[in-house]
């Protein structure tokens, strides 16, 4: 073999560095949806606000689902990407390095998830996600729709938008159950 042959260990290893390093950009973008839908909320209800139109509340809904959508697309990613290194990567990188069975690689993967909040961390954070996605943009719809500030298009256009963010509210209770 000559010195500059790469082998299978290292190419795993490669291929976890990879994965990891996609992990964690989907992460910092997953995260930064959060906070770029609380200042879309702000800037929407600020601007319906100062002018007085109930029916510019119905900006929120689309924004809402879109973004959260996005973030549920990053979350799944995050939990795909750790399941893969759990369940693949792993145990062939382990296999390779011990003969005995005894090695496990990148145990962190495992040992982090058998925390005894873990549980209770997921329920607040999807109740944050419903809330940040789900609740704020349907309580824009029921200030629109008390308001009594539209027509037919727009009131079916927000029964249309209240449609989608209840579909957005149960995928994302859905993908936070566990598998």
């Amino acid at each position: 073999m000559a010195e500059q042959d790469v082998t299978v260990g290292q190419l795993l290893l490669a291929e976890y560095q990879n994965v990891k390093d996609e992990q964690k950009a989907r992460i910092g973008f997953r995260d930064n949806l959060l906070y770029v839908t609380l200042a879309v909320v702000a800037a929407v209800l600020a601007a319906a606000a100062q002018a007085g139109q109930p029916s510019m509340l119905l900006a929120l809904p689309p924004v809402c689902v879109v973004l959260g959508w996005t973030y549920l697309v990053n979350d799944e990613k995050i939990s795909a990407i750790g399941r893969y290194v759990r369940e693949e990567l792993g145990p062939r990188l382990a296999r390779l390095a011990d003969a005995t069975g005894g090695f496990e690689a990148f145990g962190w993967e495992t040992a982090h998830r058998s925390d005894a909040r873990r549980g209770t961390r997921k329920v607040i954070q999807c109740v944050i996600d419903l809330t940040a996605f789900c609740a704020v943009p349907f309580a824009a719809l029921v200030v629109f729709w008390a308001s009594g500030d539209g027509g037919g298009l727009l009131v079916a256009l927000s029964v249309l938008e209240a449609l989608t963010v209840v579909g957005l509210a149960v995928q994302l209770v859905l993908y936070a159950l566990p598998l």
